[in-house]
């Protein structure tokens, strides 16, 4: 399917379907799976901070969660605020590290989420979860047995398949071989879980239990931005992710500022009212 019937499907369903996880409040709960580091637990939250409206520098992290908020509006809702919800901690890795898919859903169920509610079940990088760098690096899904609520995994993939996961800050593992971009908060594994974070963010509050916004099967759907794959920038082609900005000091490349200094590479995202893909540069 086409864009063009892609955004034919998304007026369709505007009409059909109630979206959002919520009308006004988003509350994302986190379960750190395994060993992360304060820092590297800062750089997510501090995303998760940065899709409100702040008083950061434009491009940013906000304007780029401008175009989900879209969605949101033409199906008749108000425009969401995310809200930092709990964080646990399971360090010692309760279940062991290697996982199947339904233990994901476990482990977010053992979040409270609330009514309406996001957990994110974030894998270190000593964690294999089925599939993971086979044929996903992150999945949502959602549990409507107690409380309606979503939740979105993602694994660090640095030690198991950055070339997969964590491009454009590491070789592509097939495709042109372009150098590899400087990961603008220094964590190769992190930043690389961002953009999947973001792209799976896209799709969990636009296509939450299976019935909103995707394009092609709805098996293996092509949502909000998972339809515009490896595109970051302006110009964007197969194995180049866009023109960006680039740090004066680190040399890092980036496209959206954040809370506190931060700086984000986030992928593009269908935009339902231009039938395209948008970037925040």
């Amino acid at each position: 399917m086409g864009f063009s019937h892609f955004a034919e499907r998304v007026a369709l369903l505007l009409l059909l379907v109630h979206l959002s996880l919520t009308n006004l409040d988003l509350p994302v709960s986190i379960l750190w799976y395994g060993e992360f580091s304060p820092a590297q637990k800062s750089i997510v939250s501090d995303f998760l901070l940065s899709l409100n409206p702040q008083n950061e520098q434009n491009p940013s992290v906000s304007q780029w969660w401008s175009t989900i908020q879209i969605y949101m509006k033409k199906a008749g809702k108000k425009e969401t605020q995310v809200v930092l919800s709990d964080q646990i901690s399971d360090e010692n890795c309760s279940i062991g590290k290697i996982l199947k898919k339904p233990q994901i859903s476990e482990l977010a169920e053992r979040v409270n989420s609330k009514p309406g509610g996001l957990t994110l079940v974030l894998t270190a990088k000593d964690v294999a979860v089925e599939g993971f760098c086979m044929s996903s690096c992150g999945f949502h899904g959602s549990d409507t047995k107690v409380v309606k609520s979503a939740f979105i995994w993602v694994g660090n993939s640095v030690t198991q398949c950055p070339g997969q996961c964590a491009w454009p800050f590491h070789q592509p593992i097939y495709g042109p071989q372009t150098a590899p971009l400087g990961a603008p908060n220094g964590d190769v594994g992190l930043d690389g879980m961002i953009v999947n974070i973001a792209s799976l963010l896209a799709g969990a509050v636009t296509n939450p239990f299976g019935n909103g916004y995707f394009q092609g099967s709805a098996d293996a759907p092509l949502e909000a931005a998972s339809a515009c794959p490896g595109v970051y920038g302006k110009g964007a082609y197969p194995g180049y992710a866009g023109e960006l900005l680039v740090d004066s000091v680190s040399g890092a490349s980036y496209n959206a500022h954040g809370v506190s200094g931060r700086k984000y590479l986030l992928p593009a995202v269908f935009d339902p009212s231009t039938s395209q893909c948008s970037t925040v540069v």
